[in-house]
């Protein structure tokens, strides 16, 4: 179905939209004129590029403009916009320079994102805006983030994320509004509701008659407006957002609309009864706002003509420069350097050397005090965490001294709290989050590995987010409280893992998470909060990360491991002493450090990895692939390794100590020494 051009004036002066000017002056509605009519130009613009094959794709939001322009044009220009594929208007209305946004929309070096990324999947901080990722919904939570960062700096600014009606049906959305209104945030969350996700249509995506009926059930204000009426969007937007800033809360607004278009131009719109495109054309956003401007006596066909020129003018430069742009030339060393944004360690001594004995748990928790002593911009959130403490009361007290603004008690949404991390992070704080127990990450597992660790890649943008994980097994937790799940995320470019050992160990490297501008998953195993001890120094300290520990020095074999497997290797070499082994503990998972392990490779020509994690598909096995590629001439024996038993954590003690194959260690080492 063909859109009306906006050549075609047979319809422009049948308006059937009714507009009421309210207070604004003429400059404002001139304004707000051009705000629409400049996307529905790109856009009749870039089909057209399309039939001709200049362009490849296209996601269309022509019967839709009001919306974008709208929302934007009521917006301070610092406050933050989290749009979806059709909202064009939030683009240009921030003013992005064309030809930069169509070598973005082309996927050229001079985009946002050097060609990393497709059409509107970027943000920019310069211009406020903070795109979206395939997965409909994650950027609702980055959204409650951002608005907290203003809250808690009490900037008295609003935040306003986009969702359509299909994305209402993610728990992202649920999660994110839940969140916003229990920690009553400025945030405004714009449902774009235009009749279909991709084919699906309404009465396929919702039960309840309107999706604005959906805000009190969060216990927040929601209003359902023409999304079509540039003047209603912008009216309502400025009120609310006025009002929102004197007394921060958050809106639901549902915008209804129509997708003039396919999903994207592939996809077509045969699904669509035809009646629906009479009935919407003649709601055309832009033309019944140039009709209502002219009939106003602010518009006449000379300035429509000079405006449209100009615009054109503008249009077809930036085209042009962006076609005579060349493809991407890939720079490896440039694409693996950016998979993290910039950080140089700087290792932090102790000012003093008082030392006091202190278990695992407590380390930790020293760490975690200290760097909120050293960073006022660091909040942390996680479940039960303030008053009780947390489950393992690693926090305990912490509100009585940080306030509960920056030990912040979350409800049960994992997803949510993860993107409100990264939304703080995009305004300059810090943020660490703790999963209550590593298992419950996988309902926060596309935050993590599609935001936090893609985000700087894609366009630039860190995330200095730390994930507390206690994990591991040993305490008769059963399936879902005992997982080592570190593999998880050792396959993700983006994410650094680290995982102590030792309660020296352990305090320096949260602290050093929390210094590193980047996404850090730390994991700590339960069972070792509170079955060692050490003498640590009292001073805040970091540990160099990325750097191995050899526990023990030896010539016989070299013993790889991490986290309880330190522990578990020390006891069964202590009972296996007609040996020399060459212990190191990893430590830090990513990055890890190849030249320790190369190196005692080399003095001892056997090697045995031990993770307490499965063994399939572990990380034990990318360790054994890179020895037997780089260090084969220096083996007398084949690599070997040790996992845990392939099946989920089992209950009962008598089980578990199966699963650990704690023997099947001890009998290939020895094995090994013989060979």
């Amino acid at each position: 179905m063909e859109t009306q051009s906006l050549t075609d004036k047979s319809e422009s002066k049948k308006r059937n939209m009714i507009f009421d000017r309210m207070n604004y002056d003429d400059s404002t509605l001139l304004s707000l004129y051009k705000s629409i009519l400049l996307p529905r130009m790109i856009e009749e613009k870039m089909l057209l590029l399309l039939r001709k094959g200049k362009i490849t794709k296209w996601f269309s939001g022509i019967g839709q403009e009001a919306i974008s322009a709208g929302v934007a044009m009521a917006l301070d220009s610092d406050e933050y916009i989290l749009p979806m594929h059709r909202n064009l208007g939030v683009f240009t209305v921030r003013g992005l320079p064309l030809d930069r946004l169509f070598k973005q929309l082309q996927g050229k070096y001079n985009g946002f994102s050097k060609g990393r990324e497709r059409s509107f999947h970027f943000g920019t901080n310069d211009y406020h805006i903070v795109g979206m990722i395939s997965h409909l919904g994650p950027q609702l939570g980055i959204a409650d983030g951002i608005a907290l960062a203003s809250l808690l700096k009490k900037e008295k600014k609003v935040t306003v994320v986009f969702t359509g009606d299909g994305g209402t049906s993610e728990g992202d959305f649920h999660e994110a509004l839940n969140v916003a209104a229990v920690w009553n945030l400025p945030v405004i969350f714009v449902i774009e509701n235009n009749g279909y996700g991709l084919s699906t249509p309404l009465n396929e995506q919702y039960k309840c008659e309107d999706l604005s009926d959906k805000g009190p059930g969060y216990g927040m204000e929601s209003l359902q407006i023409d999304g079509n009426n540039i003047l209603t969007v912008y009216d309502t937007i400025k009120t609310y957002s006025e009002s929102i800033k004197n007394q921060p809360r958050p809106l639901l607004l549902e915008c209804k609309t129509f997708r003039m278009r396919g999903h994207e131009e592939a996809s077509g719109t045969k699904y669509v009864p035809k009646e629906l495109f009479t009935e919407w054309a003649k709601k055309d956003p832009v033309m019944n706002y140039e009709s209502f401007l002219s009939d106003e006596g602010i518009l006449d066909e000379n300035l429509i003509k000079k405006i449209r020129s100009d615009y054109k003018n503008e249009i077809d430069k930036a085209l042009d420069e962006t076609f005579a742009e060349p493809e991407v030339i890939p720079d490896t060393e440039k694409e693996l350097q950016d998979v993290f944004a910039p950080y140089e360690q700087k290792i932090i001594f102790p000012v003093s050397g008082k030392k006091s004995p202190k278990r695992l748990i407590d380390a930790v928790s020293d760490g975690l005090r200290q760097s909120l002593q050293k960073y006022d911009n660091l909040v942390i959130m996680g479940q039960d965490i303030a008053e009780y403490g947390g489950v393992f009361k690693i926090t305990e007290n912490f509100y009585k001294e940080f306030g509960k603004e920056r030990i912040r008690n979350t409800p049960l949404c994992e997803s949510a709290i993860v993107g409100a991390g990264l939304g703080l992070s995009v305004k300059g704080m810090k943020a660490v989050v703790e999963m209550q127990f590593a298992d419950f990450v996988t309902s926060g597992f596309n935050q993590i590995v599609n935001n936090l660790a893609k985000i700087h890649y894609r366009w630039g943008q860190n995330a200095d987010v730390v994930i507390r994980m206690p994990c591991g097994a040993g305490v008769g937790a059963g399936p879902f409280h005992s997982q080592s799940n570190e593999a998880w995320f050792f396959h993700t470019p983006g994410l650094k893992i680290f995982y102590p050992s030792s309660p020296y160990d352990a305090k320096g490297m949260i602290a050093e998470a929390i210094n590193d501008i980047n996404p850090v998953l730390f994991f700590e195993h339960k069972a070792l909060y509170r079955s060692i001890t050490e003498e640590i120094p009292d001073d805040y300290y970091t540990v160099e990360t990325g750097k191995a520990r050899i526990v023990l020095e030896g010539s016989d074999v070299t013993v790889v491991t991490y986290g309880m497997g330190v522990h578990w290797a020390l006891k069964i070499l202590g009972e296996n002493p007609g040996f020399s082994a060459e212990l190191i503990d990893l430590r830090t998972l990513i990055p890890w450090d190849k030249n320790t392990i190369e190196e005692s490779v080399r003095k001892t020509g056997k090697v045995i990895i031990l993770h307490e994690d499965t063994l399939t598909g572990g990380i034990g096995a990318e360790i054994s692939a890179h020895i037997s590629e780089y260090c084969f001439r220096y083996l007398d024996a084949p690599v070997m390794r040790s996992g845990s038993l392939d099946t989920p954590v089992p209950f009962a003690p008598s089980l578990e100590e199966n699963f650990f194959r704690k023997n099947v260690f001890e009998n290939k080492l020895r094995e090994l020494v013989k060979f």
